[in-house]
């Protein structure tokens, strides 16, 4: 309950809404059994995203070979990430607000997930499937376009004056298909 409530306080309310008093009467604890888990604010924050990082590594790690082609390899990541999102936004939510904070250089990352998406991308590369790009360049074209569509669908919004998205099989494809194309030699 602890861990759960931390996330939606810092998805709603950002990491300076995030106290341990606030926490506690949350999570329906006292204070002092947080502190029995977790050193400080910060500590809890830190294993959080590690906790969570994790579990959408796995989750995205299911079914996929590393070995594989370039095309499947990757649609099966997209699937793999979106279901993971579309189940946890909170999750989602939080991991990208660590992501783009200082304490994401404090974070512990799983080294199978980093091994398994370098194999990955270095054996498209070798055999001539994608451009060689810098990893931030490559990642803002295979997996931006993904997490923007799935937000869009979570929050039910659009472009303004637009109706809500919702990102079904077909715009999947089209979408996996026009970032696939992009990566292309």
């Amino acid at each position: 309950m602890i861990r759960e409530k931390a996330i939606e306080i810092i998805v709603n309310h950002g990491f300076d809404g995030l106290s341990m008093h606030k926490l506690a009467k949350s999570a329906g604890v006292s204070v002092a059994t947080i502190y029995i888990y977790f050193k400080d604010r910060e500590q809890l924050i830190q294993q959080l995203y590690t906790e969570e990082n994790a579990k959408m590594a796995e989750a995205t790690l299911l079914n996929f070979n590393p070995e594989s082609h370039f095309d499947e390899g990757l649609k099966v990541q997209w699937m793999n990430r979106m279901r993971y999102c579309l189940k946890n936004p909170y999750s989602m939510t939080f991991m990208e607000q660590v992501k783009h904070s200082p304490l994401v250089d404090r974070s512990s990352i799983d080294q199978r997930f980093l091994h398994a998406m370098s194999t990955f991308v270095h054996k498209a590369i070798e055999r001539k499937e994608i451009v060689s790009l810098p990893v931030e360049i490559y990642w803002s074209i295979a997996f931006a376009p993904l997490y923007q569509l799935v937000k869009f669908h979570i929050s039910k919004t659009s472009m303004p004056g637009r109706p809500p998205f919702i990102f079904d099989e077909e715009k999947i494809n089209q979408t996996l298909e026009l970032v696939i194309k992009a990566l292309k030699p």
